[in-house]
Parts: structure tokens; C-alpha cells; sequence
């Protein structure tokens, strides 16, 4: 009894790969006949052409290039917070001894938000995120990102003011 084929209870036992239901021929004849059972066949039913239910995948669209343009940075005296209360002070019109402790108060307020991590969005200012924090030997060193909007935008109408009636 000597046979060609090996019975089918040993063929069953080989070390197939099972093609998760991708590997399915287009021409679909006897109840089996159209699906290819490992990575060979497929490999062979693609070669030949028998695969045509593909579709076919197109690369993702490229997004457009930002461009960003360069400004210049020129050096410029520090602005620290006696000059800080003065520019209010000018500007608002009120007194300077109701400025400093606002001001003094705002301060405080803006760097205990900056050391515990948080975002600060504070038009005309910008919109500052933390991307870094170290401890240093006496404090702490905080990396930020700060993003403004445009100028135009800044010294525009504010959304939120009142119609002049």
C-alpha cells in the first residue's frame, strides 16, 4: 500500500501559517478551492494573478510644508519690576501706590503657577507651556515655550468688549 500523497490526517498536522482571512482567491470554484492556506501559496496565487479582491492602498496624502520664518533676536535690557510698575502705571493712568501691590500680586500668582507645572494662556501675553522643570541647588529651572499671536491681533478690537451704545 504504498501511496504518493500522505493521508490527511498527517497533512493537517504540518506547520502551516494561517493567513487571517486575507488570503482568500478571487475565482471561487469547489468549496475549498478558492482559499489559500499558507504564505507560500499566496505568495504563488499573487504571482499568478488569481488575488484580484485587494484594493489597492494608496500612500497618505503629504501635508503641506509650514514655513517658519526666522526673527531675529536683538539684545535688549532686562525689564525688571520697578520698570514693570512704572510702564502700568503710565499706561493705565492709575496711581502707582494701587499698582505695585496688583502687581506684586499678579507676579506671585503667575510664578507659583509656572513652578507647580501649569499652562498659562493670558492674551496679549501669549500662551506659555511648561516642557521642562529641574531642582537647581537654590530653585528650580523651568523651560517654556511661549507662543504670541500677531501683532494685528494683539492691538485689535478685544471680542468680548461692549458695543458703544
Amino acid at each position: 500500500m504504498s501511496t504518493a500523497k500522505a493521508p490527511a490526517a498527517e497533512r493537517s498536522k504540518s506547520t502551516r501559517k494561517p493567513s487571517a482571512g486575507k488570503a482568500r482567491a478571487g475565482k471561487s470554484g469547489s468549496a475549498g478551492a478558492g482559499i489559500l492556506n499558507t504564505d507560500e501559496e499566496v505568495l504563488h496565487a499573487d504571482a499568478a494573478g488569481k488575488r484580484s479582491e485587494a484594493p489597492a492602498v494608496s500612500p497618505p496624502a503629504e501635508a503641506e510644508p509650514v514655513t517658519v520664518e526666522e526673527i531675529p533676536i536683538v539684545p535688549q535690557p532686562e525689564l525688571r519690576k520697578k520698570e514693570l510698575i512704572d510702564l502700568a502705571v503710565e499706561r493705565s493712568g492709575i496711581k502707582k501706590r494701587d499698582a505695585k501691590p496688583a502687581i506684586e500680586a499678579a507676579l506671585a500668582i503667575l510664578g507659583e503657577a509656572l513652578s507647580e507645572g501649569r499652562e498659562l494662556n493670558l492674551a496679549p501675553f501669549g500662551k506659555m507651556k511648561v516642557t521642562r522643570m529641574k531642582k537647581a541647588g537654590n530653585g528650580q529651572i523651568i523651560n517654556a515655550r511661549l507662543r504670541q499671536p500677531d501683532e494685528d491681533k494683539i492691538n485689535g478690537q478685544d471680542p468680548l468688549a461692549q458695543a458703544a451704545e
